[in-house]
């Protein structure tokens, strides 16, 4: 029998007994919406990866019970060690019906990261990203059906926009993806207003545009553009751009994503919604180069490269939805979020 520990909420914190999980409607004060939150049980799948293991750690940090499914492809135990004692770890994928069933009982909410995230990836390997991010996410959401788990908050991205040219991209766009990646997770998203609609498991999307932060993994050909630049700089080397370098990218810290996720694990009213999550602001990644050189006092040497097929060339948020419904605004600069990585990365080990 899989158990719960219970914590108790984080000093500082307080909240009256008879405000119910489902009335919050809290803006833009996260430690309230933390304590609102009083003795949740939620699911984290990819709760060992790069957002996943941020979501952890905020849930633990304010007292409530975390249970992370994670299979390790990606995710590493490392990114738990600071809190692995208080987290209940599932190893498993969730292309397994049974072990999600396992996973998802007793948890009144279902944070959904576990994901191949990779669009040049998922142009080279289609039907393997399709059984994970389709298959996959439908299996999350007939467990959280079966186990009538409240609400599913579901990881989404910028690539559903594909190429289209018009900024900034706004959730009412039509979606044009023009990756496998894209598709399967502007196909998920579907699946998760069917099931809002069908089932009554409330579900919200957030469409992550470019995240970076600690733990971000540098080592795969396919990682984010900041943690490899990140990497680079730190190990005094040089980096390379595909395309001319103007290509730019809406930069979100990850702290400011776990923000997002909170409210919309609490927020009334939003289910079968999405939400673009990011700053609303554009970086070149020259500009991101030319920042970074500032960071570590030496100018970066820039390689460029031809661009990649199914990259992106620009992208920028139109973050007003959020804003107006989740009370979400991004509050780490660029600037800043690149210091404290490069602050991280050169004092912690790429570790397994």
């Amino acid at each position: 029998m899989l158990g719960w520990t219970q914590r108790r909420l984080t000093p500082g914190f307080s909240v009256p007994w008879e405000v119910s999980v489902t009335r919050c409607d809290i803006v833009g004060d996260w430690a309230q919406v933390e304590a609102i939150l009083l003795a949740m049980k939620a699911l984290v799948t990819g709760g060992a990866g790069f957002i996943g293991s941020h979501i952890a750690e905020r849930l633990v940090r304010a007292g409530h019970s975390v249970r992370v499914l994670d299979n390790f492809s990606a995710g590493k135990r490392s990114n738990l060690a600071g809190f692995s004692s208080d987290v209940e770890v599932i190893e498993g994928d969730i292309r397994d019906p049974k072990l999600l069933s396992v996973a998802v009982a007793g948890c009144e909410v279902v944070f959904h990261e576990a994901a191949l995230v990779s669009v040049p990836y998922s142009v080279e390997h289609p039907v393997e990203t399709h059984e994970i991010n389709i298959r996959g996410t439908l299996n999350v959401l007939e467990a959280a059906r079966a186990a009538r788990a409240r609400r599913v908050v579901f990881a989404s991205s910028a690539a559903i926009y594909g190429d289209d040219p018009t900024l900034p991209k706004s959730e009412a766009m039509l979606p044009t993806p023009i990756s496998p990646y894209g598709v399967e997770k502007v196909t998920a998203e579907h699946y998760l207003r069917a099931y809002s609609a069908l089932y009554g498991v409330e579900t919200v999307a957030l469409r992550y545009f470019n995240v970076f932060g600690p733990r971000q993994d540098p080592g795969s050909p396919y990682s984010g553009v900041i943690s490899i630049f990140v990497d680079r700089a730190v190990a005094k080397k040089g980096v390379t751009i595909f395309g001319d370098g103007h290509a730019s990218r809406d930069f979100v810290f990850v702290a400011d994503v776990v923000d997002a996720n909170l409210a919309a694990a609490t927020r009334e009213g939003i289910s079968g919604q999405v939400f673009n999550i990011a700053r609303g602001q554009r970086t070149t990644l020259n500009e991101l180069a030319a920042m970074l050189g500032r960071i570590v006092g030496r100018e970066i040497a820039v390689t460029h490269a031809a661009p990649r097929a199914g990259d992106i060339v620009d992208s920028l948020a139109d973050v007003s939805r959020a804003k107006a419904r989740l009370g979400f605004e991004a509050k780490v600069g660029v600037e800043e979020g690149l210091e404290e990585l490069v602050k991280y990365m050169a004092s912690t080990p790429l570790s397994s």
